[in-house]
């Protein structure tokens, strides 16, 4: 694999305070818009801030995957409820915080501590949190069924 990547990405202001986000290697096009807790921000629009949480959010999620795959872990399932914190820091609007928090669901007992090792190492790589200032913090929940 290459050291390098690059991702592109174009945002079109469209009307109000919302534009389209688009890429030459996606076919899907997106709505983003200033979120309603701002002035003229617009409800039911997804935000600067909804995709900044989903992408550290996403990056846990694709990262256990590979991790999960590599360290042979049969789980059942995955899933994962992320929230971050807006506040101003030192006069500046920041997202300050993000708390994940992934649910593992997984068939033995015996899986539990290598579940639990397979999510902390996913944490530790995910390229995401390595990439922005915000505090991760990870709250992982591993079930049996």
């Amino acid at each position: 694999m290459a050291e390098e990547h690059f991702y592109q990405v174009k945002v079109n202001w469209k009307e109000n305070r919302n534009g389209i986000l688009s890429s030459e290697v996606l076919d899907e096009k997106i709505t983003i818009a200033t979120p309603p807790e701002f002035p003229k921000g617009e409800a039911n629009i997804w935000s600067p801030e909804h995709y900044f949480v989903a992408a550290i959010n996403g990056c846990l999620l694709t990262t256990f995957l590979a991790v999960a795959e590599n360290f042979k872990l049969d789980f059942v399932d995955f899933e994962s409820d992320a929230e971050g914190k807006l506040e101003v820091v030192d006069r500046k609007y920041v997202i300050s915080e993000v708390v994940l928090k992934p649910v593992i669901i997984i068939k033995k007992e015996e899986d539990r501590e290598l579940a639990q090792k397979v999510i902390e190492k996913s944490e530790k790589a995910c390229l995401i949190s390595n990439s922005v200032k915000s505090n991760i913090k990870m709250e992982a929940i591993i079930k049996v069924v």
